[in-house]
């Protein structure tokens, strides 16, 4: 006589799956979810994005050297190789719960990564705003700076103020990393993008110029490959990372620097992100077509679908404005895998998940003709992104490893 549950199996089969008991109709439910949600996980391996190799020629550099020559390619630094060799040496020994490896010691203030894909014509005024302000708040690497990471050229005795400005006083000094350094990633750019940035460096004082360095991909990633790869290779305390069009205000970083300070957490670790939520009511937006105004709002509304939940109370994720700390780089960068237009998403996601404090900042921000983003793709591609991200590291094709 057969088991009954092969008697139950063949009566489905034999007379439909009206004569079929109900634990027997459970079973083939959970048993078609779970080979659905292995089909799912197979769809997710072939169409979630996985970041190219980086070529040798794209871990170099060139800069102006002191008599205005353009340098020969030179190896960029890379704190995630002493970072994974600190990793390993754990591992080695058997200590598999840690997961603070620490990262190379920073050797200026702020590091300042420009991703650019054919921005000749935007570049050269953008990197002039921030060196000006970087020069007058941060100075060079051997000044003294403040509490809230500002500094004026030269000076010793300088202290934060309330309002954010600077004073002096002789007793209250708190001795810090100082200057500045600007990384341009250029995106696999076809026009004078790298030109452009080495002319601009080679129209600074001599002190100065040495502070430019431009990397070059050998194809376009997409902006958040670029800015990835520039954040590999930073050597600043406060990593900034700003679009190439001048579009935010640049002064508006020391409001960055003050937050940053004020919600790091005991192993020093944060993110400001600039944000252009207060702009929504205001002209530059009302004036905008339907259609952009209808797709922002409708992306928002994914956002808060979707993503847990600090990343979800972001107003503003898509600012590239976005500051963040030293040691919370490594929580955040080796785990990259968007490239294009969402990685904002994956960044901020990635500190929850690790628990890095996040802070929304109001900065100053304007609209700037030459823009590259095809408003109705990109955001029909920005949304089918966002889904297949967030699927991936749900289902643990991503995972931190």
């Amino acid at each position: 006589m057969a088991p009954p549950v092969i008697t139950e199996i063949v009566t489905v089969l034999t007379n439909g799956i009206k004569e079929a008991s109900p634990w027997v109709l459970a079973a083939y439910s959970l048993l078609a979810l779970y080979i659905l949600a292995q089909l799912f996980y197979v769809f997710l391996v072939i169409v979630a994005p996985t970041p190219r190799d980086i070529l040798r020629s794209e871990t170099t550099y060139k800069h102006i050297e002191d008599n205005g020559s353009t340098s020969h390619a030179k190896p960029l630094p890379y704190w995630k190789s002493t970072f994974d060799k600190r990793k390993k040496a754990a591992r080695d020994k058997g200590d598999l719960s840690r997961s603070d490896f620490g990262i190379e010691d920073a050797e200026v203030f702020i590091s300042l990564v420009v991703p650019a894909f054919n921005e000749e014509n935007r570049l050269g005024t953008m990197l002039r705003e921030a060196v000006e302000y970087m020069q007058k708040e941060y100075g060079q690497a051997k000044f003294g700076a403040t509490a809230n990471g500002n500094l004026r050229h030269g000076r010793k005795d300088v202290k934060d103020q309330s309002d954010g400005h600077l004073g002096s006083d002789s007793h209250s000094m708190e001795k810090e990393l100082t200057g500045w350094e600007v990384l341009i990633v250029s995106d696999g750019s076809k026009d004078k993008t790298v030109d452009t940035a080495l002319e601009f460096a080679r129209s600074l004082d001599t002190e100065s110029a040495g502070l430019i360095r431009v990397a070059s991909l050998v194809e376009n990633r997409g902006k958040g490959g670029a800015v990835t790869h520039g954040m590999r290779h930073v050597r600043g305390k406060y990593v900034l990372f700003a679009d190439a069009d001048g579009a935010s205000k640049f002064e508006d970083l020391g409001k960055l620097v003050r937050e940053i300070k004020k919600i790091e957490d005991n192993n020093g670790r944060g993110v400001a992100v600039g944000s252009r939520a207060h702009l929504v009511g205001s002209e530059e937006v009302v004036k905008r077509s339907f259609l952009r105004n209808l797709l922002m709002h409708s992306f928002h509304l994914l956002l808060w679908i979707l993503t847990p939940p600090a990343t979800a109370a972001i107003r503003d994720t898509q600012c590239g404005f976005k500051l963040f700390s030293r040691p919370a780089l490594p929580y955040i960068i080796p785990y990259m895998h968007s490239e294009s237009w969402i990685f904002d998403v994956e960044m901020l996601m990635l500190a929850e998940s690790a628990s890095i404090p996040v802070a929304e900042v109001p900065i100053g921000w304007h609209e700037v003709q030459g823009s590259k983003l095809n408003v109705l793709w990109d955001s029909l591609g920005m949304a089918w992104d966002l889904f297949i991200l967030r699927a991936a590291w749900a289902m643990g094709v991503y995972r931190r490893t």
